[in-house]
């Protein structure tokens, strides 16, 4: 008989004790690549090319940060309604203001103003939808689809006591161009 110029492999038949400590020596290893796991990948353009986030939108102006061309002789001004939106298709949000003198008892006159971010962060007023001339007090202000919309209340005559104005208007305003035009229903009874 020729003897094997290999080593004898008798010992290479495997118990389950080979086979318990092979699979827990898998396990050790496939649970720490588990807690060892690479940085997200992120991807990046070469050759030198940078890219900025964009920044943020500016906020709509502050109405508290404006003073109103309200006549009020000596009393406060009180800003009653507001809305903001995009009304020049420019990017930046406009606030629009329904503001009047504080007053003891009655409707006092409403303004109606659009407000645009002015030098820095302040604001100032831009236009003039009411006038507080006009004797209106405004109930709803809303902007949408860049057009300012507004429920107005009136008078049907200077006799009208102020208390209980009588006629009611929705509006809306369009920035068209450089100016806002605007658009309305037909006044009728409150």
């Amino acid at each position: 008989m020729q003897t094997s110029a290999v080593p004898d492999l008798a010992h290479t038949h495997a118990r389950p004790i080979h086979w318990l400590a092979t699979a827990a020596a898998m396990a050790a290893v496939v649970a720490g690549a588990a807690m060892l796991q690479p940085e997200a990948a992120t991807a990046s353009q070469t050759g030198g090319i940078t890219t900025a986030a964009a920044p943020a939108p500016a906020p709509a102006p502050d109405p508290a940060a404006v003073t109103y061309p309200l006549d009020c002789a000596g009393a406060p001004s009180v800003v009653a309604k507001r809305a903001t939106g995009d009304i020049d298709g420019d990017g930046r949000p406009e606030t629009v203001v329904a503001a009047h003198c504080r007053a003891g008892s009655g409707t006092p006159p409403s303004g109606l103003y659009v407000l645009a971010r002015g030098a820095g962060t302040g604001a100032r007023v831009v236009a003039t939808l009411v006038e507080p001339r006009e004797r209106r007090s405004v109930s709803e202000v809303s902007v949408s689809g860049g057009a300012v919309g507004a429920t107005l209340f009136g008078y049907s005559s200077p006799d009208v006591p102020s208390c209980c104005p009588d006629q009611r208007e929705t509006v809306k305003w369009r920035w068209e161009g450089d100016k806002f035009v605007r658009s309305a229903t037909a006044a009728r009874s409150a």
